[in-house]
């Protein structure tokens, strides 16, 4: 960026068209099967409550590294008939998948994602064994992070209008996918983060105290830690410079940062001397975790959100406020991302709408159509998205099919 401020005309010319052009569901949430065609621009989709309009956004999501808008465990995604559920069934089979032709610049490419269940015989029992695979042109990769190099995608949810407001863990989550589109293995490494810790504290509540296994396991979550902490404080920092050079009209000015020692730390020491810091002070808290799981480190850092304007924390704001703060973080981070990168995020807004009043919403919808961009659009009301019915492709969902309109 270098400082310049974004020119919009300037930004449509430089935009790459990428999204989505095909989209097939198999035994996902209430999908027994569903294909869409699309192009890449803006796609609306209606219905009442409770049809599976954000399953479609959710399955748009598990094309990307992570465990989904909801973050939901892979075997509660398997889709069960009524007939099932009527007869009191529990399956053994918890396979579903969703597959896609994404296009980036005119050049499509077919992803998939999924799980496969595999059986493991014990001389007592069979056991099942589910696992997330993914394909890339039919082939099969070891890694969700090769998923990055074709798609990425932000969302907001009606769950996280009260983001601010409740536990870290969220807004954490929150900003750790908006460093996946610029460093692919993040998802990697705080995956393997997580593993580790939950390896670590498992190990001392069982009593299996083996210093030489602990110290070992403490060695490398403090280097992984490190990493993870450096690619949040540099997304924070980009972030922040292209807000203050190319502040928004109409949504709140923000102001990012980050609490957590380890990221602070790094402000003023080597990564070297800050990673024999996080050895030390997990080897030091290794009694605490008999007592407490809140044990000082990146898995416990803070995401932080202050509106400049109000010079207010976004945890005292209005539940409207909070939700247009969320919208100018998106908005910086799709245009961010499209320059440094060269295409855009697939953003997934599930009843975005909701809490704005009528001139935001459609300041909202006029700067999708600005940024070129593809988003899938959840309302149980099409008439407020008629401004969109031009450049954009309209669906509606009913008794688990859906329609275009």
């Amino acid at each position: 960026m270098n400082g310049e401020v974004l020119n919009i005309h300037n930004y449509q010319e430089s935009v790459i068209k990428s999204g989505i052009k095909r989209l097939t569901l198999t035994d996902f949430r209430n999908y027994a099967y569903l294909r869409l065609n699309t192009g890449l621009n803006p796609i609306v989709i209606t219905g009442e409550n409770g049809t599976g309009k954000t399953n479609i956004l959710e399955a748009v999501s598990f094309l990307t590294p992570g465990r989904g808008l909801r973050s939901a465990r892979l075997t509660d995604i398997r889709r069960i008939s009524p007939a099932l559920v009527a007869n009191d069934y529990t399956p053994g089979n918890t396979s579903w998948a969703v597959s896609s032709v994404v296009c980036i610049n005119d050049d499509d490419t077919e992803i998939g994602t999924g799980v496969e269940s595999s059986y493991r015989d014990s001389s007592e029992e069979t056991r099942t064994y589910d696992r997330r695979i993914v394909k890339i042109n039919g082939q099969k990769t070891t890694s969700q992070s090769d998923l990055g190099k074709y798609i990425s995608a932000i969302w907001l949810t009606p769950q996280m209008d009260r983001l601010f407001r409740g536990g870290s863990q969220p807004r954490r989550s929150f900003l750790d996918r908006l460093v996946y589109a610029f460093d692919i293995e993040h998802a990697k490494r705080t995956a393997n983060f997580e593993h580790l810790y939950k390896e670590w504290v498992q190990l001392i509540k069982t009593g299996k105290t083996d210093n030489y296994w602990l110290s070992s396991i403490e060695e490398e979550m403090s280097a992984i830690g490190v990493a993870i902490a450096a690619a949040r404080r540099e997304q924070i920092a980009r972030l922040n410079t292209f807000i203050k050079n190319d502040p928004d009209d109409v949504f709140p000015n923000v102001e990012l940062s980050l609490e957590g020692t380890i990221e602070q730390m790094l402000d003023t020491r080597p990564a070297i001397d800050v990673e024999d810091y996080y050895i030390s002070s997990l080897q030091k808290q290794r009694n605490n975790v008999l007592y407490s799981d809140s044990i000082d480190g990146v898995n416990r850092t803070d995401f932080k959100v202050f509106y400049k304007k109000k010079r207010m924390p976004a945890e005292l704001c209005s539940t409207g406020e909070q939700k247009s703060l969320l919208i100018s973080i998106i908005l910086a981070q799709t245009k961010c991302q499209t320059i440094a990168k060269g295409f855009p995020p697939v953003l997934l807004l599930d009843e975005v709408v909701a809490h704005l009043d009528d001139a935001k919403r459609e300041a909202l919808l006029q700067k999708i159509r600005d940024l070129n961009i593809q988003a899938w659009i959840t309302s149980t009301d099409p008439d407020l998205f008629v401004s969109m019915r031009p450049n954009s492709q309209f669906f509606e969902v009913s008794n688990n099919q859906i329609y275009e309109r």
